[in-house]
């Protein structure tokens, strides 16, 4: 089996394969697609994703670590091409600025989803990754030293479950024996477990399909797969160009879990100024995002490829809110990977608290008015 560093190399070339190592060491982990690669990247998202992988060799020795010459340190956050406030925080640049008063640079690179993220955090080719409850999971089943450092809202209703605009499924149990496209590893994967159980059905009553989201759109544009679960903006372009239809989102309680920032214990021992910056004008981000529904569709349209209507009325679907890790979450996220492991698909028992943080740490760099919700 190849190494993960040779399996991240093939990545900085490019090729996205179905199969990318589910474990680290042994076992690797699953391609997933995050809406990070909702589009073919323009040619500056290729660029940075380029200098990004070209800097992966020698990041070891020169990035992260405190350097003997008057270049920055650089700080790689991963690019969100989502209706999110991660998405508003590279637009507005404010913490770039913030950054660079502190001695970094920052870099946003590009990866198709979650769990190619963490393969990368692992690697030390990104820093701060941003995903759903099951690839961290994964990741620390693969041995990754991760950190969770927050916690996001749900915006389950921008997950959804499509189907052909004219096929005749009708419900999730009229999945049964179909083909079912999801990315192995991400929360389309885990919310298509819940919807099947909750109809009485298994994961093995369906054909899955594991494709990252580039390669899920083509599959399921050519009537490759009979099903697709995947997030936004996927969601509303297959809708508004007639090709899906959504079946079931992940509203209505079918999502219980959270959105996680997470990083590894290296970067979170060597940098705690970045981290508090970063998460201090996340917060800020949030905020604004969630009060200014037209402005953020006209910032983020280009991101997108989406209209400012559209954005608009895709506001609704997300709650744009930190929200403080809390016990109950802690015990929810041991869930998740207790089905994992109860179905299989990682190898070991994974005690989820080996990568939070204590109440003490969290309180150093996690916002006041986060807090404040406990």
């Amino acid at each position: 089996m190849q190494s993960l560093k040779h399996k991240f190399e093939s990545w900085k070339r490019g090729h996205i394969t179905r199969r990318s190592a589910l474990f680290a060491l042994g076992y690797s982990l699953a391609l997933s697609t995050t809406l990070f690669s909702c589009s073919k990247p323009d040619k500056t998202s290729q660029k940075q994703g380029d200098s990004a992988s070209s800097n992966t060799a020698t990041t070891a020795n020169t990035t992260n670590t405190a350097s003997n010459s008057s270049s920055q340190k650089v700080i790689r956050i991963v690019r969100s091409k989502q209706l999110t406030a991660l998405a508003v925080l590279e637009k507005q640049g404010k913490l770039e600025k913030r950054l660079a008063d502190l001695g970094y640079k920052l870099e946003w690179p590009e990866f198709a989803a979650g769990p190619q993220q963490l393969e990368a955090l692992n690697a030390n080719g990104l820093d701060i990754a941003s995903t759903a409850e099951s690839p961290p999971v994964f990741a620390q089943a693969a041995g990754t030293p991760l950190v969770y450092l927050a916690a996001n809202s749900s915006d389950g209703q921008a997950i959804s479950l499509l189907v052909p605009s004219k096929s005749n499924i009708k419900s999730v149990k009229d999945l049964k024996g179909k083909k079912v496209g999801f990315q192995k590893a991400s929360i389309g994967h885990y919310l298509l477990v819940r919807a099947l159980e909750k109809e009485g059905l298994k994961l093995s009553d369906v054909q899955s399909v594991f494709l990252p989201p580039p390669d899920a759109n083509v599959a399921f544009n050519q009537g490759k797969i009979d099903a697709w679960f995947i997030w936004e903006p996927f969601v509303t372009r297959n809708v508004q160009n007639k090709v899906g239809r959504v079946l079931i989102d992940g509203g209505n309680g079918l999502r219980d879990t959270n959105n996680f920032y997470s990083t590894t214990r290296k970067f979170y021992q060597e940098n705690p100024e970045v981290i508090k910056a970063f998460l201090d004008e996340l917060q800020k981000a949030q905020i604004w995002s969630k009060q200014n529904q037209k402005e953020i569709a006209e910032l983020l349209a280009p991101v997108t490829q989406l209209d400012v209507p559209t954005l608009e009325a895709m506001h609704s679907k997300y709650d744009f809110s930190l929200v403080p890790i809390t016990e109950k979450i802690i015990t929810k996220q041991q869930e998740v990977a207790d089905k994992w492991y109860a179905l299989g698909l990682i190898p070991k028992k994974v005690d989820v608290k080996e990568g939070f943080l204590t109440p003490e740490e969290y309180a150093k760099i996690t916002p006041q008015d986060v807090l404040a919700k406990q």
